[in-house]
């Protein structure tokens, strides 16, 4: 539903997406919220993050180490080096934990969740679900 509407309001300048990180399942979940950071510094956050979730095989059970997640980001066409040193220092480590404290403090117990301006959604959503609440945030309602 991403790409339809990202087609339908951001395209145009109606809508802005903002991605939180709720990395609760552990340092995996930690470590692959790391890597998409390290991604978006090349551009290419939801080409990564799209690859995370095409490659999920259970729970903490070495998926997602370090050495997967270096090798989808050469698939994915990033330069290995800074995307590398990037991983390794684990500088946004503090901002994921961050994410994941503030999600918990606002009632967020699970993923996915969807704030649209105030007005959440739980779960997977069909884009007509979204397109509702967008358009009537959108004509004042």
């Amino acid at each position: 539903m991403l790409p339809q509407l990202i087609e339908r309001y951001v395209g145009s300048g109606q809508v802005r997406i903002v991605w939180n990180d709720f990395a609760w399942y552990g340092d995996e979940s930690r470590v692959s919220a790391q890597a998409a950071r390290c991604a978006a510094r090349e551009g290419l956050f939801w080409g990564y993050h799209d690859l995370l979730y095409a490659n999920q095989r259970g729970i903490n059970q070495g998926q997602f180490s370090t050495t997967n997640l270096k090798q989808w980001a050469a698939e994915l066409g990033l330069n290995p080096e800074p995307f590398n040193a990037c991983l390794d220092a684990g500088e946004d480590l503090p901002s994921i934990r961050g994410d994941l404290a503030n999600g918990r403090s606002i009632g967020i117990v699970a993923t996915p969740v969807f704030d649209i301006n105030g007005e959440r959604l739980f779960g997977p959503q069909s884009v007509e679900a979204f397109a509702q609440i967008i358009d009537a945030k959108l004509a004042g309602n």
